[in-house]
Protein backbone atom coordinates (compact mmCIF):
# COMPACT_ATOMS: atom_id res chain seq x y z
CA UNK A 1 0.00 0.00 0.00
CA UNK A 2 1.40 3.51 -1.11
CA UNK A 3 2.27 5.98 2.18
CA UNK A 4 -0.43 8.48 2.60
CA UNK A 5 1.84 11.53 2.58
CA UNK A 6 -0.11 14.91 3.65
CA UNK A 7 0.51 17.72 0.81
CA UNK A 8 2.09 20.02 3.47
CA UNK A 9 4.80 18.09 3.43
CA UNK A 10 5.53 18.54 -0.34
CA UNK A 11 5.42 21.94 0.08
CA UNK A 12 8.85 22.81 1.01
CA UNK A 13 9.86 21.41 -2.54
CA UNK A 14 7.49 23.85 -4.43
CA UNK A 15 8.67 26.89 -2.41
CA UNK A 16 12.54 25.82 -2.89
CA UNK A 17 11.69 25.45 -6.51
CA UNK A 18 9.99 28.96 -6.55
CA UNK A 19 13.16 30.59 -5.00
CA UNK A 20 15.40 29.33 -7.47
CA UNK A 21 13.80 31.28 -9.69
CA UNK A 22 13.50 28.85 -12.34
CA UNK A 23 10.04 28.52 -11.85
CA UNK A 24 9.30 32.06 -13.11
CA UNK A 25 8.20 32.96 -16.33
CA UNK A 26 10.05 34.47 -18.87
CA UNK A 27 9.35 36.68 -21.28
CA UNK A 28 11.58 39.17 -23.67
CA UNK A 29 8.80 41.78 -23.46
CA UNK A 30 10.19 43.79 -20.54
CA UNK A 31 13.36 43.77 -18.63
CA UNK A 32 17.25 44.44 -19.28
CA UNK A 33 17.26 41.21 -21.21
CA UNK A 34 14.21 41.27 -23.37
CA UNK A 35 14.13 40.64 -27.08
CA UNK A 36 15.96 43.11 -28.73
CA UNK A 37 18.22 43.67 -26.61
CA UNK A 38 18.82 39.73 -27.45
CA UNK A 39 18.02 39.86 -30.62
CA UNK A 40 18.72 42.95 -32.18
CA UNK A 41 21.77 44.73 -29.96
CA UNK A 42 23.89 41.67 -29.18
CA UNK A 43 23.47 40.70 -32.42
CA UNK A 44 24.28 44.10 -34.16
CA UNK A 45 27.05 44.38 -31.70
CA UNK A 46 28.76 41.02 -33.10
CA UNK A 47 28.28 41.71 -36.45
CA UNK A 48 30.00 45.01 -36.29
CA UNK A 49 33.25 43.88 -34.17
CA UNK A 50 33.53 40.28 -36.08
CA UNK A 51 36.07 41.39 -38.35
CA UNK A 52 38.40 43.24 -36.17
CA UNK A 53 38.51 40.70 -33.10
CA UNK A 54 38.79 38.01 -36.19
CA UNK A 55 42.03 40.23 -37.18
CA UNK A 56 43.28 40.43 -33.20
CA UNK A 57 42.57 36.54 -33.24
CA UNK A 58 44.76 36.07 -36.12
CA UNK A 59 47.52 38.05 -35.23
CA UNK A 60 47.73 35.87 -31.82
CA UNK A 61 47.34 32.80 -33.79
CA UNK A 62 50.57 33.97 -35.75
CA UNK A 63 52.72 35.14 -32.78
CA UNK A 64 51.35 31.42 -30.90
CA UNK A 65 49.31 32.41 -28.05
CA UNK A 66 46.02 33.17 -27.20
CA UNK A 67 43.77 36.32 -27.01
CA UNK A 68 43.89 38.20 -23.97
CA UNK A 69 40.95 40.90 -23.03
CA UNK A 70 40.13 43.41 -20.81
CA UNK A 71 36.51 44.41 -20.35
CA UNK A 72 36.33 47.90 -19.00
CA UNK A 73 32.68 48.09 -16.97
CA UNK A 74 31.65 44.62 -17.16
CA UNK A 75 29.22 44.46 -14.70
CA UNK A 76 28.28 41.16 -14.41
CA UNK A 77 30.05 40.11 -17.03
CA UNK A 78 27.56 41.16 -20.01
CA UNK A 79 30.45 41.95 -22.14
CA UNK A 80 31.97 38.41 -21.92
CA UNK A 81 28.84 36.96 -22.67
CA UNK A 82 28.58 39.24 -25.82
CA UNK A 83 32.01 38.77 -27.28
CA UNK A 84 31.46 35.12 -26.40
CA UNK A 85 28.58 34.85 -29.09
CA UNK A 86 30.53 35.58 -32.01
CA UNK A 87 29.86 33.42 -34.45
CA UNK A 88 32.81 32.35 -36.94
CA UNK A 89 31.19 33.68 -40.48
CA UNK A 90 32.89 31.00 -42.29
CA UNK A 91 30.89 28.07 -40.19
CA UNK A 92 28.47 25.55 -42.40
CA UNK A 93 25.44 24.95 -41.54
CA UNK A 94 26.61 21.53 -40.40
CA UNK A 95 28.84 22.73 -38.06
CA UNK A 96 28.45 22.94 -34.65
CA UNK A 97 31.16 24.52 -32.85
CA UNK A 98 30.78 28.19 -34.46
CA UNK A 99 32.11 30.38 -31.91
CA UNK A 100 34.85 32.56 -32.80
CA UNK A 101 36.14 33.02 -29.44
CA UNK A 102 37.03 29.45 -28.44
CA UNK A 103 38.34 27.80 -25.78
CA UNK A 104 41.54 27.25 -27.69
CA UNK A 105 41.25 31.11 -28.70
CA UNK A 106 40.71 32.77 -25.56
CA UNK A 107 43.50 33.74 -23.12
CA UNK A 108 42.12 35.79 -20.72
CA UNK A 109 38.78 37.22 -20.08
CA UNK A 110 39.50 40.48 -17.31
CA UNK A 111 36.75 42.01 -16.40
CA UNK A 112 36.85 45.39 -14.33
CA UNK A 113 33.77 47.25 -12.72
CA UNK A 114 33.57 49.79 -9.37
CA UNK A 115 30.48 48.03 -8.58
CA UNK A 116 31.63 45.38 -6.15
CA UNK A 117 27.96 43.72 -5.88
CA UNK A 118 27.88 43.42 -10.18
CA UNK A 119 31.56 42.14 -9.95
CA UNK A 120 29.81 39.40 -7.69
CA UNK A 121 26.95 38.41 -9.56
CA UNK A 122 29.99 37.99 -12.30
CA UNK A 123 31.80 35.99 -9.94
CA UNK A 124 29.06 33.66 -9.06
CA UNK A 125 28.33 32.72 -12.93
CA UNK A 126 31.99 32.17 -13.69
CA UNK A 127 33.80 31.92 -10.60
CA UNK A 128 35.09 28.26 -11.58
CA UNK A 129 36.45 29.31 -15.35
CA UNK A 130 40.30 29.95 -14.61
CA UNK A 131 40.21 32.02 -17.66
CA UNK A 132 38.22 34.33 -16.11
CA UNK A 133 38.86 37.45 -13.54
CA UNK A 134 37.16 40.28 -12.03
CA UNK A 135 38.20 42.72 -9.92
CA UNK A 136 37.63 46.23 -9.09
CA UNK A 137 38.67 49.53 -10.63
CA UNK A 138 38.08 52.70 -12.04
CA UNK A 139 38.93 52.98 -15.67
CA UNK A 140 38.81 56.63 -15.31
CA UNK A 141 41.79 57.13 -13.40
CA UNK A 142 43.55 54.37 -16.46
CA UNK A 143 43.91 51.53 -17.43
CA UNK A 144 43.93 49.16 -14.01
CA UNK A 145 46.79 47.38 -15.17
CA UNK A 146 49.04 45.37 -12.32
CA UNK A 147 52.76 45.59 -12.41
CA UNK A 148 53.83 42.76 -14.49
CA UNK A 149 50.42 41.93 -15.88
CA UNK A 150 50.91 40.76 -19.57
CA UNK A 151 49.71 43.47 -22.13
CA UNK A 152 46.42 43.10 -23.30
CA UNK A 153 45.17 42.50 -27.02
CA UNK A 154 41.33 43.65 -26.85
CA UNK A 155 39.88 46.58 -24.61
CA UNK A 156 36.23 46.57 -24.47
CA UNK A 157 33.37 48.64 -23.02
CA UNK A 158 29.22 48.16 -24.08
CA UNK A 159 26.18 49.88 -23.55
CA UNK A 160 27.34 53.17 -23.12
CA UNK A 161 30.07 52.89 -20.58
CA UNK A 162 32.27 55.86 -22.30
CA UNK A 163 29.14 58.05 -21.62
CA UNK A 164 30.22 57.60 -18.03
CA UNK A 165 33.34 59.83 -18.85
CA UNK A 166 31.32 63.00 -18.00
CA UNK A 167 34.74 64.94 -18.06
CA UNK A 168 36.35 64.06 -21.35
CA UNK A 169 39.65 64.11 -19.99
CA UNK A 170 39.27 61.39 -18.17
CA UNK A 171 38.70 59.80 -21.17
CA UNK A 172 41.65 61.05 -23.35
CA UNK A 173 43.64 59.71 -20.35
CA UNK A 174 42.78 56.54 -20.49
CA UNK A 175 42.80 56.30 -24.08
CA UNK A 176 46.19 57.65 -23.66
CA UNK A 177 46.79 54.98 -21.08
CA UNK A 178 46.16 52.34 -23.47
CA UNK A 179 48.19 53.31 -26.16
CA UNK A 180 51.12 53.87 -24.42
CA UNK A 181 50.92 50.35 -22.17
CA UNK A 182 50.18 48.77 -25.83
CA UNK A 183 53.70 46.73 -26.68
CA UNK A 184 52.48 45.94 -30.34
CA UNK A 185 49.09 45.86 -31.04
CA UNK A 186 45.55 46.32 -29.76
CA UNK A 187 41.78 46.83 -30.82
CA UNK A 188 39.97 49.55 -28.40
CA UNK A 189 36.10 49.26 -28.46
CA UNK A 190 34.42 52.04 -27.31
CA UNK A 191 30.60 52.82 -26.62
CA UNK A 192 28.73 55.87 -25.95
CA UNK A 193 25.42 57.26 -26.25
CA UNK A 194 24.41 58.81 -29.36
CA UNK A 195 24.16 62.58 -28.96
CA UNK A 196 21.16 62.64 -32.27
CA UNK A 197 19.10 59.46 -31.19
CA UNK A 198 15.51 60.35 -31.63
CA UNK A 199 14.84 58.87 -27.89
CA UNK A 200 16.07 62.35 -27.07
CA UNK A 201 15.38 64.59 -29.98
CA UNK A 202 14.57 67.78 -27.63
CA UNK A 203 18.44 67.65 -26.80
CA UNK A 204 19.87 68.03 -29.99
CA UNK A 205 21.89 70.53 -30.38
CA UNK A 206 24.15 72.03 -33.16
CA UNK A 207 26.93 73.53 -30.70
CA UNK A 208 28.77 70.64 -29.33
CA UNK A 209 29.54 72.81 -25.95
CA UNK A 210 25.96 72.16 -25.27
CA UNK A 211 23.92 69.60 -23.59
CA UNK A 212 26.80 67.26 -23.68
CA UNK A 213 25.80 65.23 -20.61
CA UNK A 214 22.39 64.32 -20.37
CA UNK A 215 20.11 63.20 -17.17
CA UNK A 216 19.47 59.60 -17.53
CA UNK A 217 16.84 58.70 -15.83
CA UNK A 218 16.43 54.50 -15.82
CA UNK A 219 12.90 54.14 -15.98
CA UNK A 220 12.47 51.65 -18.92
CA UNK A 221 12.40 49.05 -16.33
CA UNK A 222 9.13 49.73 -15.46
CA UNK A 223 5.67 49.61 -17.21
CA UNK A 224 4.12 53.13 -17.89
CA UNK A 225 1.78 52.87 -14.71
CA UNK A 226 4.40 51.50 -12.28
CA UNK A 227 7.06 54.50 -13.79
CA UNK A 228 4.80 56.88 -12.87
CA UNK A 229 4.01 55.93 -9.14
CA UNK A 230 7.60 55.18 -8.29
CA UNK A 231 8.82 58.67 -10.17
CA UNK A 232 10.48 59.92 -7.03
CA UNK A 233 12.39 56.40 -7.21
CA UNK A 234 13.77 56.33 -10.27
CA UNK A 235 17.38 56.36 -10.18
CA UNK A 236 19.24 59.16 -12.52
CA UNK A 237 22.76 59.36 -14.14
CA UNK A 238 24.42 61.49 -15.89
CA UNK A 239 25.93 60.51 -19.12
CA UNK A 240 27.71 61.88 -21.78
CA UNK A 241 26.09 62.26 -25.50
CA UNK A 242 28.67 61.64 -28.44
CA UNK A 243 28.79 62.45 -32.07
CA UNK A 244 31.46 61.50 -34.51
CA UNK A 245 33.13 64.57 -34.55
CA UNK A 246 33.66 65.04 -30.79
CA UNK A 247 35.11 61.34 -30.95
CA UNK A 248 37.66 62.48 -33.97
CA UNK A 249 38.35 65.52 -31.45
CA UNK A 250 39.18 63.32 -28.20
CA UNK A 251 41.08 60.43 -30.02
CA UNK A 252 43.22 62.97 -32.00
CA UNK A 253 44.40 64.29 -28.00
CA UNK A 254 45.10 61.00 -26.77
CA UNK A 255 47.45 60.15 -30.01
CA UNK A 256 49.37 63.24 -29.32
CA UNK A 257 49.63 62.79 -26.08
CA UNK A 258 50.70 59.05 -26.41
CA UNK A 259 52.74 59.91 -29.52
CA UNK A 260 51.26 56.72 -30.90
CA UNK A 261 48.41 56.59 -33.63
CA UNK A 262 45.25 55.57 -32.37
CA UNK A 263 43.53 54.58 -35.95
CA UNK A 264 39.31 54.82 -35.78
CA UNK A 265 38.48 51.54 -38.18
CA UNK A 266 34.79 51.37 -38.05
CA UNK A 267 31.75 53.39 -36.54
CA UNK A 268 28.16 52.01 -36.04
CA UNK A 269 24.75 53.40 -34.77
CA UNK A 270 22.59 51.03 -32.46
CA UNK A 271 18.96 50.91 -31.69
CA UNK A 272 17.70 53.66 -34.12
CA UNK A 273 14.27 53.26 -33.77
CA UNK A 274 14.30 51.02 -30.91
CA UNK A 275 15.93 52.51 -28.18
CA UNK A 276 14.92 51.91 -24.41
CA UNK A 277 13.51 55.82 -24.04
CA UNK A 278 11.23 55.67 -27.38
CA UNK A 279 8.72 53.47 -25.39
CA UNK A 280 9.22 55.99 -22.26
CA UNK A 281 8.81 59.25 -24.07
CA UNK A 282 10.84 61.07 -21.57
CA UNK A 283 12.37 63.12 -23.49
CA UNK A 284 10.64 63.33 -26.89
CA UNK A 285 6.88 64.12 -26.99
CA UNK A 286 6.49 62.30 -30.21
CA UNK A 287 8.28 59.06 -29.50
CA UNK A 288 6.30 55.65 -30.40
CA UNK A 289 6.38 52.49 -27.93
CA UNK A 290 8.55 51.06 -31.39
CA UNK A 291 11.08 49.02 -29.27
CA UNK A 292 7.54 47.49 -27.42
CA UNK A 293 6.27 45.94 -31.16
CA UNK A 294 9.68 44.95 -32.17
CA UNK A 295 9.49 42.98 -28.98
CA UNK A 296 6.76 41.43 -30.04
CA UNK A 297 7.80 39.72 -32.93
CA UNK A 298 10.36 37.90 -31.26
CA UNK A 299 8.28 36.75 -28.78
CA UNK A 300 7.26 32.84 -28.66
CA UNK A 301 3.59 31.61 -29.80
CA UNK A 302 2.59 35.78 -29.48
CA UNK A 303 0.56 37.43 -32.40
CA UNK A 304 1.67 41.48 -32.88
CA UNK A 305 -0.28 44.09 -34.49
CA UNK A 306 1.64 44.74 -37.17
CA UNK A 307 0.37 48.51 -37.38
CA UNK A 308 2.16 49.48 -34.17
CA UNK A 309 5.72 48.40 -36.34
CA UNK A 310 4.62 52.02 -38.23
CA UNK A 311 6.59 54.95 -37.31
CA UNK A 312 5.47 58.39 -37.52
CA UNK A 313 9.16 60.06 -37.66
CA UNK A 314 8.77 63.81 -36.33
CA UNK A 315 11.43 66.10 -37.71
CA UNK A 316 13.29 68.68 -35.39
CA UNK A 317 13.75 71.78 -37.86
CA UNK A 318 17.51 72.96 -38.11
CA UNK A 319 18.95 69.21 -38.45
CA UNK A 320 18.33 68.81 -41.76
CA UNK A 321 20.96 66.27 -42.45
CA UNK A 322 19.81 64.06 -39.41
CA UNK A 323 16.11 64.34 -40.32
CA UNK A 324 17.04 63.46 -43.83
CA UNK A 325 18.18 60.20 -42.82
CA UNK A 326 15.28 59.27 -40.46
CA UNK A 327 13.19 59.95 -42.92
CA UNK A 328 14.56 57.97 -45.43
CA UNK A 329 15.38 55.41 -42.79
CA UNK A 330 11.46 55.86 -41.55
CA UNK A 331 10.38 55.52 -45.08
CA UNK A 332 12.41 51.83 -45.64
CA UNK A 333 10.79 50.52 -42.43
CA UNK A 334 7.76 51.44 -42.82
CA UNK A 335 7.60 50.01 -47.02
CA UNK A 336 8.78 46.21 -45.23
CA UNK A 337 6.16 46.32 -42.65
CA UNK A 338 3.15 47.69 -44.55
CA UNK A 339 4.44 45.39 -47.35
CA UNK A 340 4.18 42.39 -45.06
CA UNK A 341 0.57 42.90 -43.86
CA UNK A 342 -0.07 43.24 -47.39
CA UNK A 343 1.35 39.84 -48.27
CA UNK A 344 -0.12 38.23 -45.23
CA UNK A 345 -3.73 38.99 -46.61
CA UNK A 346 -2.75 38.27 -50.08
CA UNK A 347 -1.80 34.78 -49.48
CA UNK A 348 -3.91 31.58 -49.30
CA UNK A 349 -2.66 28.88 -47.10
CA UNK A 350 -5.46 26.24 -48.17
CA UNK A 351 -3.86 26.85 -52.14
CA UNK A 352 -0.55 27.22 -50.95
CA UNK A 353 0.06 30.51 -53.06
CA UNK A 354 -0.93 34.22 -53.24
CA UNK A 355 -3.89 35.32 -54.65
CA UNK A 356 -2.20 37.69 -56.66
CA UNK A 357 1.12 37.62 -57.99
CA UNK A 358 2.98 40.57 -55.65
CA UNK A 359 3.88 43.31 -57.40
CA UNK A 360 7.74 44.13 -59.03
CA UNK A 361 9.90 45.95 -56.38
CA UNK A 362 11.30 48.84 -57.82
CA UNK A 363 14.71 49.20 -58.62
CA UNK A 364 15.20 52.45 -57.23
CA UNK A 365 14.66 51.35 -53.93
CA UNK A 366 17.98 51.04 -51.76
CA UNK A 367 19.57 47.20 -52.05
CA UNK A 368 19.17 46.61 -48.45
CA UNK A 369 15.13 47.41 -48.97
CA UNK A 370 14.96 44.96 -52.04
CA UNK A 371 16.45 42.42 -49.96
CA UNK A 372 14.23 43.14 -47.25
CA UNK A 373 11.01 42.55 -49.15
CA UNK A 374 11.97 39.85 -51.18
CA UNK A 375 13.01 37.75 -48.12
CA UNK A 376 9.77 38.37 -46.20
CA UNK A 377 7.63 37.23 -49.61
CA UNK A 378 9.66 33.88 -50.11
CA UNK A 379 8.99 33.77 -46.32
CA UNK A 380 5.38 34.29 -45.84
CA UNK A 381 5.07 31.93 -49.30
CA UNK A 382 7.27 29.48 -48.00
CA UNK A 383 6.16 28.45 -44.44
CA UNK A 384 2.19 30.62 -44.41
CA UNK A 385 0.79 27.17 -45.18
CA UNK A 386 1.96 24.98 -42.11
CA UNK A 387 -0.59 24.50 -40.00
CA UNK A 388 1.34 23.15 -36.59
CA UNK A 389 3.80 25.53 -34.65
CA UNK A 390 1.89 29.17 -35.37
CA UNK A 391 4.11 30.21 -38.59
CA UNK A 392 3.27 33.46 -38.04
CA UNK A 393 3.59 33.79 -34.69
CA UNK A 394 6.87 31.46 -34.21
CA UNK A 395 8.53 32.22 -38.28
CA UNK A 396 7.43 35.35 -39.93
CA UNK A 397 7.03 37.38 -37.23
CA UNK A 398 10.63 36.95 -36.55
CA UNK A 399 11.72 37.23 -39.75
CA UNK A 400 10.00 40.55 -40.34
CA UNK A 401 11.94 41.26 -37.11
CA UNK A 402 15.16 40.54 -38.66
CA UNK A 403 14.22 42.09 -41.69
CA UNK A 404 14.01 45.47 -39.92
CA UNK A 405 16.97 45.25 -38.34
CA UNK A 406 18.76 44.52 -41.40
CA UNK A 407 17.53 47.98 -41.94
CA UNK A 408 19.32 49.70 -39.38
CA UNK A 409 22.27 47.83 -40.02
CA UNK A 410 22.46 48.47 -43.60
CA UNK A 411 21.18 52.09 -43.70
CA UNK A 412 23.02 53.73 -40.66
CA UNK A 413 26.11 55.79 -41.16
CA UNK A 414 27.99 55.51 -37.48
CA UNK A 415 27.13 59.32 -36.65
CA UNK A 416 25.17 58.96 -33.25
CA UNK A 417 21.94 58.99 -34.03
CA UNK A 418 21.02 55.90 -32.47
CA UNK A 419 20.78 55.04 -28.71
CA UNK A 420 24.27 53.86 -28.85
CA UNK A 421 27.47 55.31 -30.59
CA UNK A 422 30.12 52.21 -31.18
CA UNK A 423 33.68 52.99 -32.01
CA UNK A 424 36.76 51.01 -32.94
CA UNK A 425 40.17 51.67 -32.91
CA UNK A 426 43.49 50.65 -33.65
CA UNK A 427 47.24 51.14 -31.73
CA UNK A 428 49.55 49.20 -34.04
CA UNK A 429 52.90 49.88 -33.43
CA UNK A 430 54.33 47.05 -35.45
CA UNK A 431 54.67 48.83 -38.85
CA UNK A 432 52.87 46.13 -40.73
Amino acid sequence: MAPNYKADDQMPAYSEAVKSGLYAKKSGLTGKYDNVRRYWEDEITRHFLYRPIHQAVERCRCEMRRLRIMDLGCGSADGYELLAGIRDRDSDLQDDEVHLLDPDVLGLYHGTDLNEDLLDQGRAIYGNDPKLRFSQADFSQGIPIEKGDKPYDLYFTSFGTCSHHTDDRSFVRMMTDIARKTESYAVVVCDWLGRYSYEWQTLWTNDPSQNRVMDYVVSYIYDKEEREQRRDELQHLNLRLMSRPEIDKLIAQASQRAKVEIKPTRFFDRSVFVGRHLDTGEYNPHAQPIRAAVNSLHEPNQRTDLSTLLINYCPREGFETINDYFENLQLCWNTVVKDAMKQLVNYNPDRQEYMEKPPPIPNSYPQVLRTALERMRRIIEGVGWLHAGLPRENIIEPQLGYALRSLEMGLQRGQGCSHGLVGVFEIDKTGK
